[in-house]
């Protein structure tokens, strides 16, 4: 049975946070969608969802029924699992979700923390930055499904719950795991359902991992659960390790990437691409057409694949998704982007990609929508945050990436270019 039962909004999350469990010791599977069977064996199972930008109601019962089936396994915790950029608009899904958690596991309180200082997202007096830049000025108030323009998470999350939120400030995390525990202990005491808590260092996260060890839930992002491990070794209930087993399958077939994200570090990874491999470009505004946009893409590609990775992307700047949303509407302007990538990705493993990286959590959900994947286990880390994976049905190598992760090489890098 599962130690740790994880439930994640979306597809590159789910990846990210077993990355961070697989490199702790701990094993992990990640599944697709609620599970509807029995769950495979390991210390930790995270359910992917695509339930970041889908309607509240609906992302509150995917993420109940997801709980339900980790509960049934025998999970000892829930984690709920959001971005490092708190991606989520005033409605949520970030704080609904989270409350109808709470409610089903009778806890009354659950610390916030999307914290991932080796990406540059630190929490300082409740307020997220993105390197050196606040949430707000950090690219992220221009996303097309979920523009974050507050940086003050206490704030941000204040207005998608019904109930209330206080912090745990720099100062008291700072001391360590005893004082945060403290510090929570009295917020929820006080009648606060959630707690913020700051972090600007990897001790920061671990200490405060420490600090939840019996909290009945967690959420935030993967990096408040990289003390988790150690909680669950504490306890008796994992073994001491060295490195974590991550070995896959030997890769083979094709390489592609696709990008349908339209984060900075996307687009800057997609420049690189252009000087260092066939990289092709779709204008989505031009062509607002999935059949028109996937042929394009597939004549281009057809005398291009081989062991160097070809990038295909339907990203674009702030402008242009402005644009697209201005003349279809936000949900079909997406739906747009991912229905053209998920019929592209289809296509090039029928002709022979074995090894396929995928830029942007609702495109991610997509693609792996598609070729019907239900399972992955979880490999070498290429950058922080970002593993490969292997899918044993259809035999496929995958890397799922959020839009912000990765170095500007990353492309490249994934395939050892």
């Amino acid at each position: 049975m599962p130690l740790l039962g994880c439930i994640a909004d979306d597809f590159t999350g789910a990846t990210d946070l077993a990355n961070t469990l697989v490199k702790g010791g701990m094993t992990a599977v990640q599944v697709i969608g609620v599970p509807t069977g029995p769950l495979p064996e390991a210390d930790a199972v995270i359910v992917a969802l695509k339930s970041r930008t889908a309607p509240v109601r609906e992302a509150v019962a995917e993420s109940l029924a997801a709980c339900e089936a980790l509960l049934a396994a025998g999970a000892r915790q829930i984690f709920f699992k959001y971005c490092s950029t708190f991606d989520s608009t005033d409605e949520g899904n970030i704080g609904p979700v989270a409350d109808a958690l709470v409610r089903r596991l009778d806890c009354g309180f659950a610390l916030a923390n999307p914290a991932f200082p080796t990406n540059g997202r630190t929490i300082y007096q409740g307020h997220l930055f993105v390197g050196g830049a606040l949430l707000n000025e950090s690219g992220m108030e221009n996303h097309p499904l979920t523009p974050m323009r507050d940086a003050n998470l206490v704030r941000v999350l204040s207005r998608q719950t019904d109930g209330t939120v206080g912090l745990v400030p720099f100062a008291v995390v700072e001391q360590g795991a005893a004082a945060i525990r403290r510090a929570m202990t009295g917020l929820k005491e006080g009648g606060r359902r959630y707690a913020i808590v700051d972090a600007v260092t990897d001790a920061h996260l671990l200490a405060i991992g420490e600090a939840a060890a019996k909290h009945a839930l967690i959420t935030g992002g993967s990096g408040v659960a990289m003390g988790l491990p150690g909680n669950f070794r504490a306890a008796g209930l994992l073994p001491e390790h060295g490195a974590a087993a991550s070995e896959l399958p030997p890769a083979q077939g094709y390489a592609a990437v696709l990008a349908g994200s339209c984060s900075r570090a996307t687009l800057g990874q997609i420049g690189y691409a252009r000087d260092h491999a066939h990289t092709l470009e779709l204008d989505v505004l031009a062509t607002p057409d999935v059949a028109a946009l996937q042929r394009q893409a597939l004549d281009w590609a057809a005398d291009k694949l081989g062991e160097a990775p070809v990038v295909i992307a339907a990203s674009a700047p702030p402008e242009r998704v402005a644009a697209l949303q201005a003349r279809l509407g936000r949900d079909k302007a997406g739906a747009l982007v991912e229905d053209t990538l998920a019929g592209i990705a289809e296509a090039l493993v029928a002709r022979g990609v074995g090894r396929l990286v995928v830029a942007g959590g609702e495109t991610s959900g997509a693609v792996v929508s598609r070729l019907g994947v239900r399972s992955l286990r979880i490999g070498a880390e290429i950058d922080p945050g970002v593993p490969w994976t292997y899918a044993e049905i259809p035999g496929l190598h995958l890397a799922l990436k959020s839009g912000n992760f990765g170095a500007r090489d990353f492309f490249l890098k994934a395939f050892g270019q």
